[in-house]
């Protein structure tokens, strides 16, 4: 009798069991089954995919044709990458989608960071960025495409194009190690110092000067802080030093080279290198 019992009790737990299983995987289904985007406002179907890279756009147009297909999409991808083209002036009138755009930049993208003078040409081709020099440094400053290698490698060839592409950073409140860092992560520093590099440095010093007239530094002694940070940063980063500077001894150099600085100005660069590293880091792309 009892067995029967213990029989009948195991039976009516394994039932409810699989009840309660099959009820909770209907739950489930239904909490994370995709929700069809056709079904939804188009504002909401527009907001969810605008989460998407171009790839997985186009292959979600194999689905949603038309919401994945919207202008407003492909115009927020082609401007969050390429912040700035000539075409985008002219574009309205041209009738040109923002879609097709997209991979027309692309493309002109990895030939400049193939052959930086052949992307050239694919610009100015395309009529994707007009021949001018601030036009080009506009493309560069703002696109998120280009190597900062091949940024250097342009410009090394096109210096009117460097003097309008410094020109347009914006080191307003910036420490002057890292205001370097900022330009150095724009344009790659060069590998050995030379022309480039002096030039670079003297278009910076005049443009961190325009920017920060408070601190009341003048363009030549910003020019020496600059090759005195480079300088430190090698020191203190590189494994071939072994003996490194000492801050007094930075201090020291640093007020002997450039007029106007004091103790702790001077004190506080060689803290900010010696903590944070190199304003020169090595390329990433």
């Amino acid at each position: 009798m009892g067995q029967a019992l213990w029989k009948i009790n195991t039976s009516n737990i394994e039932k409810n069991l699989e009840k309660n299983f099959e009820k909770n995987t209907k739950q489930n289904n239904a909490v994370t089954k995709f929700q069809d985007l056709q079904n939804l406002p188009p504002e909401l179907g527009l907001a969810v995919l605008s989460h998407l890279n171009a790839t997985d756009l186009c292959l979600a147009a194999c689905v949603w044709d038309n919401l994945a297909n919207d202008e407003l999409l492909w115009m927020g991808l082609c401007k969050d990458s390429w912040g700035y083209v000539s075409i985008y002036k002219r574009i309205q009138n041209q009738k040109v989608s923002f879609k097709n755009l997209y991979m027309i930049l692309d493309e002109a993208s990895l030939t400049f960071n193939g052959d930086a003078f052949e992307g050239e040409e694919y610009l100015f081709r395309q009529g994707l960025v007009e021949n001018s020099p601030m036009e080009i440094a506009k493309f560069l400053h703002l696109t998120k495409k280009i190597k900062p290698s091949k940024k250097r490698e342009y410009l090394n060839q096109r210096r009117d194009v460097l003097d309008k592409l410094v020109h347009l950073q914006n080191f307003e409140m910036q420490f002057l190690p890292n205001a370097l860092r900022n330009l150095f992560g724009t344009i790659s520093a060069p590998e050995q110092r030379g022309g480039l590099l002096t030039e670079m440095m003297e278009k910076f010093s005049e443009r961190f000067c325009l920017c920060n007239p408070n601190l009341g530094l003048s363009k030549d002694t910003v020019f020496v802080l600059c090759f005195s940070l480079i300088m430190l940063s090698v020191d203190l980063t590189s494994p071939a030093v072994k003996n490194k500077m000492s801050k007094r001894e930075f201090i020291k150099n640093t007020k002997r080279a450039a007029l106007g600085v004091d103790e702790d100005f001077a004190g506080h660069l060689y803290d900010n290198i010696y903590l944070i590293g190199h304003v020169a880091r090595e390329d990433t792309d």
